[in-house]
């Protein structure tokens, strides 16, 4: 058979702009699994390329916001840190914390960052903010050996609740993804949305338990007859509480706060999925 007519026998694939409200297509996102490794490759290398110090900085950047939490909160101020000596209190909430912020910085940014590759080929957009949330998973991973070594100096050894630390991380996840999901796409129709995250990341970083422990406001939600679980509805305090607990062994699970830290992650990023998927369709002639 001549080379014409084997072209003339290949299946045809048609792509067509989907229903404004599609449903997400996890077959189609595992389908291009390939693309959405390379994706987080390129992002890693893009990061640190041409850097003096590399993947460092990953553990310099919580590193020095501890160091400067220290003496301002825990020695000027004198913010208690429920019994755990504050440079590791500081380390471990950062740590997830520098995660989450990155993760955000990165996938609000991820698909105008894109403009070439979503006006060229056809694939999942969902693969673009995926991959900036998933790059940052190699930055938390270079960080947590200090987290270790910290904890060795201050003899603060975990116990059994270490086995939820990978949940909470599941969390964090779940969270940054969310958010990402609802501010890449909004990035793409509003492009001020660049000047709100920095803002945003640092007045969450405030009402999130990373410089002073969530002991400090229950007791003040108690006397106004709120239920603690209401901190919770802020889905970083979850994670930071649970990670908190979970690594560094100490006070009672806060499980009120991590369920309703869940609920609320969930919610974001099945809602940022939706939405995402909504305004897809024109992201090639706004981006």
């Amino acid at each position: 058979m001549s080379a014409a007519g084997r072209l003339d026998d290949a299946p045809i694939l048609v792509i067509e702009p989907g229903r404004r409200f599609a449903a997400v297509r996890l077959t189609e996102l595992w389908q291009h699994r390939e693309l959405l490794y390379f994706l987080i490759w390129r992002d890693v290398k893009v990061r640190y390329k041409q850097t003096i110090l590399g993947a460092a900085w990953a553990i310099l950047q919580p590193l020095a916001t501890a160091m400067v939490f220290t003496i301002f909160f825990g020695r000027l101020a004198g913010i208690p840190s429920d019994g755990i000596p504050y440079p590791l209190f500081a380390y471990a909430g950062l740590l997830v914390w520098t995660f989450f912020a990155q993760g955000l910085a990165q996938s609000s940014a991820s698909v105008v960052g894109s403009a070439n590759l979503i006006t060229k080929v056809y694939f999942p957009r969902l693969v673009i903010p995926l991959s900036a949330v998933l790059s940052g998973l190699l930055d938390l991973a270079v960080a947590t050996p200090l987290l270790v070594v910290m904890m060795a100096h201050y003899r603060v050894w975990p116990g059994t609740a270490v086995l939820a630390a990978p949940f909470v991380l599941l969390l964090a996840l779940l969270a940054v993804t969310g958010v990402g999901l609802w501010l890449s796409a909004l990035n793409v129709e509003y492009r001020d949305v660049r000047f709100v995250v920095p803002f945003l990341v640092q007045l969450w970083l405030f009402v999130t338990p990373v410089i002073y422990p969530a002991s400090v406001v229950t007791p003040r939600l108690a006397r106004l007859g709120v239920p603690s679980w209401v901190l919770g509805l802020n889905p970083m305090a979850g994670v930071v509480e649970g990670f908190r607990w979970a690594t560094l062994g100490r006070g009672a699970a806060p499980v009120s706060v991590i369920a309703a830290s869940a609920v609320v992650a969930i919610a974001l990023c099945v809602s940022g999925a939706l939405y995402f998927r909504s305004v897809e369709r024109s992201f090639a002639d706004v981006v």
